[in-house]
C-alpha cells in the first residue's frame, strides 16, 4: 500500500507538523491490516509543561483522514512471504523487521492453508519453496496480480534448480567491461550408471580431477554434496544423475559475489587447494569435500596471498551481473565465482543459487532495507506517472 504523498522523512516531519502532531506513530503489522502502536498525540505549540493535564499527556484531536495520510506516508510496503521455516528463521532477523519497520517496511506471512489471492493486498511476493504445486499457484498469482513483484519468477528459479541448464548461455556473455573475462568449466551430465560414463568423459574433453555434483537442486542437504573424482574407476562410487565439472586451480579461494536487486556484495571463502599433476598420480578415489558456504569458512581476515586474495574488479562485476540478472531473470542471487590461478582476472562461475544464505552477507539487513525501500520508491513514481 503506497501513499499519495512524497516519501521520506522530511515529507513526514511535514505533514505532522501540519497535523499538529509531534510524538511518533509507529506501525506494524498484525494479520494483514496495520496496527497503531502508538495512539497518544501532543499539539505541537509552545505550552508549558504546567498546562498539560494530570497524565503529562495532552491528545489532538485528529481526524480519521489525518491519521490516513499519516498511515501511507509510513506504510511504504507491504512484503508477503512464503519461506521454509529454516529460511524465516535465518533471514527475518529482528534486525531486519525492526529496520525495514522503521522505513515502512512490512513483513506479512503468507497463510498457505489459504488461497493466495484472497490475501494481502501485497505489493510484493517473497518466496523460496519447492514443489509442483506452488509454482502453479504463483504463476496463477502473477497472471491475475500483474501490479505485484514476485521475487523471482518460477521459471527462472527451476532454470538454477538443474545444474545442467544453470550455466548454460553464461559463456556466451559479452561483457562491456574489460577488466576480466568470465568463462564457465567444462562439464557433463550423467544420467545412469557412472561406472560406464568414463569413455564419454574423454569423449567429451573433460581432464581429470572432476568435480562431482548433483544434478538437481531439491534443498536437502544430499544435493549439495560435493566429490573429487580423481580418475576413470572413481566415477563408479559416485550416484547419478549427477553433473561432471572439470576441476580448475584457484589458490584455494572462492568468491561469493551475493546479489540483491542492483546490490552486489562479494565475500572470500577457503576452498580446495590447487592440485598438481603430482598430487593427481597419487591420489585415486572419489573424495567428499566440505561446502564453503558457511561463514566458518571465511577468508576475509586470512593473510593470503594477493594475487589469490584480490576480489574481483568493480566493474567486472557490475557488468557480470547486470548480464546475469537479464540472463537468469533474478534479482535474489549468488554466484560461486574463483579466479584461475596464475591469471590476473581471468574468472570461472563454478555455480548459481537463488536466495542464497544471505545471513552470511555482511549487513545483510540494510542491503535489504535499501532495496524493498528502492522497490516503494519505483512502484509509488510509476502510479504517479499514470
Amino acid at each position: 500500500m503506497f501513499g499519495t504523498l512524497a516519501s521520506g522523512d522530511i515529507e513526514t516531519a511535514r505533514l505532522r507538523r501540519n497535523l499538529g502532531v509531534t510524538r511518533n506513530l509507529g506501525f506494524s503489522c498484525g494479520g494483514l491490516g496495520m496496527r497503531l502502536e502508538d495512539e497518544n498525540m501532543k499539539p505541537h505549540g509552545g505550552g508549558d509543561e504546567e498546562d498539560d493535564d494530570v497524565d503529562g499527556e495532552q491528545v489532538a484531536e485528529t481526524s480519521p483522514f489525518q491519521i490516513q495520510q499519516l498511515q501511507q506516508i509510513q506504510q511504504k510496503l507491504v512484503v508477503g512471504y512464503a519461506l521454509t521455516s529454516k529460511k524465516k528463521k535465518s533471514f527475518l532477523q529482528p534486525k531486519l523487521e525492526l529496520m525495514a519497520r522503521r522505513k515502512g517496511i512490512c513483513f506479512v506471512a503468507i497463510d498457505l492453508n489459504r488461497p493466495l489471492s484472497e490475501q494481502g493486498p501485497f505489493d510484493v511476493v517473497l518466496h523460496k519453496l519447492l514443489g509442483k504445486e506452488w509454482q502453479e499457484v504463483i504463476e496463477d498469482y502473477q497472471q491475475t496480480h500483474p501490479e505485484v513483484t514476485v521475487l523471482d519468477p518460477p521459471s527462472s528459479i527451476q532454470r538454477i534448480y538443474n545444474r545442467q541448464s544453470m550455466l548454460q548461455g553464461m559463456a556466451e556473455l559479452k561483457l562491456s567491461d574489460c577488466s576480466g573475462s568470465m568463462l564457465v568449466p567444462k562439464q557433463m551430465v550423467v544420467l545412469k550408471d557412472s561406472a560406464s560414463s568414463a569413455d564419454k568423459v574423454v569423449e567429451a574433453g573433460l581432464k581429470f580431477p572432476l568435480v562431482a555434483k548433483p544434478l538437481w537442486i531439491d534443498g536437502t542437504a544430499k544435493s549439495h554434496q560435493l566429490f573429487l573424482a580423481y580418475d576413470r574407476r572413481s566415477l563408479a562410487e559416485l550416484d547419478p544423475p549427477l553433473v561432471l565439472q572439470e576441476f580448475v586451480n584457484h589458490g584455494g579461494v572462492m568468491f561469493k559475489v551475493f546479489v540483491v536487486g542492483d546490490i552486489i556484495k562479494v565475500v572470500r571463502r577457503f576452498s580446495l587447494p590447487n592440485i598438481s599433476n603430482c598430487d593427481k598420480a597419487k591420489v585415486d578415489g572419489a573424495f567428499q569435500f566440505p561446502r564453503v558456504s558457511s561463514s566458518a569458512a571465511s577468508a576475509d581476515n586470512a593473510d593470503l596471498d594477493p594475487s589469490v586474495a584480490e576480489l574481483p574488479p568493480k566493474s567486472f562485476l557490475e557488468a557480470l551481473v547486470k548480464e546475469l540478472r537479464t540472463l537468469l531473470g533474478l534479482r535474489l542471487f549468488n554466484i560461486d565465482m574463483i579466479r584461475e590461478h596464475g591469471s590476473k582476472n581471468v574468472f570461472y562461475v563454478i555455480d548459481v543459487n537463488y536466495f542464497p544464505g544471505y545471513g552470511k552477507m555482511p549487513d545483510y539487513e540494510q542491503v535489504f532495507v535499501e532495496f524493498f525501500h528502492n522497490l516503494a520508491h519505483a512502484k509509488h513514481k510509476k502510479r504517479h506517472c499514470k
